[in-house]
């Protein structure tokens, strides 16, 4: 049998790469935002009553909605205490208050990849510089630390959040079709990453949005992220 493997295609060597380490929660400090790991004792409280009365935030998550502040310190400690991801507590630094969670997931340092997820900001941390900033903080921790791809999915229907990806730069990559069941209900899972090569220039314009010369004296942005990630994206999420 003669040897045809030299003449199919195969993937570019992958050179001068080692596998990253594991994040071990590390303070995430920008000029807007800081992020510390989540912890029950310090962050259960005020996030409880960021997310009070917010019962949508939890509409696509595998999780809460939280009925009391001791149901959602509890399920804070049984998160934390699973080494499979590592969850982080937002604080909005212009109002040095905490208001969201976001979370790494699906962390694979042998593929170098790893995910961003379990999003949830409450009302006041929401379309604020300090949402944006900390998930740049968080993609800059992992292409730093050498991740050669950066991953955000979630429910199909979550029009909100395929937004929030493509403002970022993260390119689209289609929809695993009965990827879950969440909740006794059908989940479709949108696909969406950044890898190595894209982060420079998304990194460039992550810090051109975020210079305070950016925004007026009211706050409002003068150029917006997603004019300046679009140019970056290798494809663009068809619903939107």
């Amino acid at each position: 049998m003669s040897d045809v493997s030299e003449h199919r295609p195969l993937g570019a060597p992958v050179e001068n790469w080692t596998p990253p380490r594991v994040p071990e929660g590390e303070t995430l400090q920008g000029r807007y935002a800081r992020l510390l790991p989540l912890a029950a004792d310090v962050h259960a409280a005020p996030l409880h009553r960021a997310y009070a009365g917010q019962d949508a935030i939890w509409d696509y998550m595998p999780c809460g909605p939280f009925r009391s502040e001791s149901a959602y310190a509890e399920w804070i400690g049984e998160t934390v205490a699973d080494p499979a991801h590592l969850f982080y507590a937002i604080t909005d630094l212009d109002h040095g208050t905490v208001g969201g969670v976001a979370s790494y997931l699906r962390i694979a340092p042998v593929a170098g990849s790893i995910e961003v997820g379990n999003i949830s900001f409450g009302p006041d941390l929401q379309r604020t510089r300090a949402a944006t900033e900390a998930m740049v903080l968080m993609m800059n921790w992992a292409f730093d630390a050498g991740y050669r791809r950066y991953e955000w999915k979630c429910n199909a229907l979550n029009a909100p959040s395929r937004r929030a990806a493509q403002r970022l730069g993260f390119s689209y990559e289609g929809v695993f079709r009965q990827a879950l069941v969440v909740k006794g209900r059908n989940r479709d899972t949108a696909w969406f990453a950044i890898i190595d090569r894209e982060w420079p220039a998304l990194k460039q314009a992550y810090e051109q949005w975020l210079d305070p010369d950016n925004f007026d004296d009211t706050g409002r942005q003068i150029v917006s992220l997603g004019d300046l990630t679009g140019p970056i994206r290798v494809s663009s999420d068809p619903t939107l």
